[in-house]
Parts: C-alpha cells; structure tokens; sequence
C-alpha cells in the first residue's frame, strides 16, 4: 500500500496565516512530524490549532550546530520506520519548504523508494514582512536578491535585497548595505505579537534574534 509523506509549509509563524490546504492535509493526516530544533518548535506551534489532541506528533530531532547530511539521512529514517504502509504523513516547516528548508534537504539526501513526497506551499517569512512594512519586494526589471548573507555577493547591479538568518553578522550585513546605498528595514518575528520593525541602523545592532530578516532597497530608486 502507498503511503504519502507532505512536506507543509506553515508560513512565517502566525497560525492563521497557514492554506486551506494545508490545513485540510493536517487534519486527515495519520502522523505529524515537526523538527525539534533545540527545543523549539516553532511549525508546530504554528499549526497546533489544527492538530486534534489525539493525533500521533513525532519530533524529529536535530543536532545544535550545522547540520550534516548524516543528520538529515537519520531524520529521514526516523520517518521512514514510523510511517507504516497506507498511512498519511505531515513534516511540518516554518516557511516554505523550497527556501531554507529541513525537509527537502532531507528528502534530497535520502528519500525511501515507496514513499510518495508531497509539497504544500506556504507563505515565506520575507513575503509576510514586505507586506507588513507595506513595501514593494521587487518590481519590473528589478534585479532582487534573496540570500542568507552578504559576504563576498556583488551588490552593484542588485535593486531589492531579502536577507534571512541576519542574526549572522549582523554589523558586516548592515556595513554592506550601508556602502551600497540601501535603505533597511529590520523585522523581527514578523507576524508575532511581538513582532519589532526597525530602521535605524544602531537600533537594529542591539537586537540579535535568529526569527529576524531585513528587507533592503536602494535609495536611488
């Protein structure tokens, strides 16, 4: 019998910020998966409302540090013995699950051959903040630039930046940006009642959440 793994996107934190479809597919699943990273789970979080309290939840854990393929291989394995023949499984991820993301690393490392993979979109955290700040991510023969820093990326020819993970040289990210003519905006848990936007630059250095993402464009546009 088949038996089906989806990896769900749960956008950038809020819950009802999750797709319908997504929703439906947690709902009839048999098994939840979710990353246990360092003890915090922010996906499941994210989709608990939608979770029956009766529903099997295994966290899979990851070692704190960089991750190795021999990590993503154990993870997957872990799944692969707990979903049984003919069963629906869900692997919950914050975002989406093409940006940044456990699952498909997972899935690219080690996928078994009798298990059927599917993607639910979800919103991206850089989505909700552009939305939130109420600025353009990226126009008409714009040159935009998602990335998870800036060290050694060539910034001339580049209009509209998306940065995630800025709790990396934070000071190296912001001097770049600086040099370039950017003007930032920092955000913070977007989409969380404590959710922080900031702009000015010595503002931004005290803060040093790894839930955080700056949206930059150059001011000459």
């Amino acid at each position: 019998m088949e038996r089906t793994l989806y990896g769900i996107g749960t956008g950038p934190g809020a819950s009802d910020l999750l797709t319908v479809r997504a929703v439906n597919i947690i709902k009839d699943a048999d098994i939840i998966f979710a990353p246990n990273n360092r003890g915090k789970n922010m996906a499941l979080n994210s989709a608990s409302p939608y979770i029956e309290d009766d529903k099997k939840i295994v966290k899979v854990d990851f070692p704190m540090g960089e991750t190795t393929s021999k990590d993503y291989k154990k993870a997957m394995e872990t799944i692969d013995h707990t979903l049984k023949p003919g069963m629906k499984g869900v692997y919950l991820n914050i975002g989406d699950n093409t940006i940044y993301s456990t699952f498909m690393n997972m899935v690219q490392v080690y996928c078994p051959k009798d298990l059927k993979i599917e993607l639910i979109p979800g919103i991206p955290s850089f989505v909700a903040a552009a939305n939130i700040i109420e600025k353009n991510i990226t126009l008409k023969d714009e040159n935009f630039l998602l990335c998870d820093n800036l060290e050694n990326v060539p910034l001339d020819h580049i209009d509209s930046i998306a940065i995630l993970k800025t709790s990396i040289e934070l000071e190296k990210t912001l001097d770049r940006l600086d040099e370039y003519n950017f003007k930032y905006y920092y955000i913070s848990k977007a989409t969380f009642p404590e959710e922080i936007i900031l702009s000015n630059r010595e503002e931004i250095l005290k803060e040093n959440n790894y839930m955080s993402l700056i949206l930059a464009r150059k001011e000459s546009i």
